[in-house]
């Protein structure tokens, strides 16, 4: 996975543009975020089509604030530079509830 501190939304569109791309919003200090952190690769493997980013909040928060993303850990999925879906609220998740919203995708 692809870990970036400090996003605008230019740059997300940069990173974004082609393909599959899964952006995590995390931070550090989310114990949520770290529940989830022995997961990801695992998801990762699963999902290998896919390009894995986490971007953190902190770093990025006029970013989430322009996509109202406060609650994390959250996902946003992109195909070639769109959003296809948004698993985004303040909730802990797990290894399948992560799966099955990235098959709900498909």
């Amino acid at each position: 996975m692809e870990d970036y501190q400090v996003v605008d939304k230019e740059k997300l569109a940069d990173l974004t543009k082609s393909g599959r791309t899964v952006v995590e919003f995390s931070a550090d200090w989310c114990p949520d975020c770290r529940f989830l952190d022995p997961a990801m690769p695992s998801i990762e493997a699963d999902f290998a089509d896919s390009r894995f980013i986490k971007v953190d909040r902190d770093g990025s928060i006029d970013l989430c604030k322009e996509m109202n993303i406060m609650g994390i850990p959250s996902f946003v999925v992109y195909q070639d530079g769109q959003e296809i879906g948004r698993l985004v609220n303040g909730d802990r998740k797990s290894k399948q509830e992560v799966e099955d919203f990235l098959r709900s995708v498909d």
